[in-house]
């Protein structure tokens, strides 16, 4: 059974730093895709960051420069450092396995940037 648990989310002032770690429970994390995506109220849910199994990553346009996904196998962990934050980073944010058994999701963290 694939679980995820996400951890990290609060509330911070614009221009703040957060850190999300999200642990996974199985072995096939090694060579699953990870990523975080994120949903704000009334919006749909969208990719933020993505890193493969080898350590190549990729970011939405508007958390590029800002955002840093890593991850530690050894650990089972994905990470997202997220700095200069905006309002506009609001949002529940998911963490996301994917593997050819399937697509697996955590419960979400809320991430509040306030003005």
């Amino acid at each position: 059974q694939v679980q995820l648990v996400e951890s990290g989310g609060g509330l911070v002032q614009a221009g703040g730093s957060l850190r999300l770690s999200c642990g996974a429970s199985t072995i096939i994390f090694r060579i699953s895709l990870m990523g975080w995506y994120r949903q704000a109220p009334g919006k749909q849910r969208e990719l933020v960051a993505r890193i493969t199994a080898g350590g190549d990553t990729n970011y939405a346009d508007s958390v590029k420069g800002r955002f840093t996904i890593s991850r530690d196998n050894a650990k089972k962990m994905v990470y997202l450092q997220m700095n200069s934050l905006k309002p506009e980073d609001t949002a529940v944010y998911y963490c996301n396995q994917a593997h050819i058994t399937g697509q697996y999701w955590g419960q979400g963290t809320q991430v509040t940037v306030s003005s």
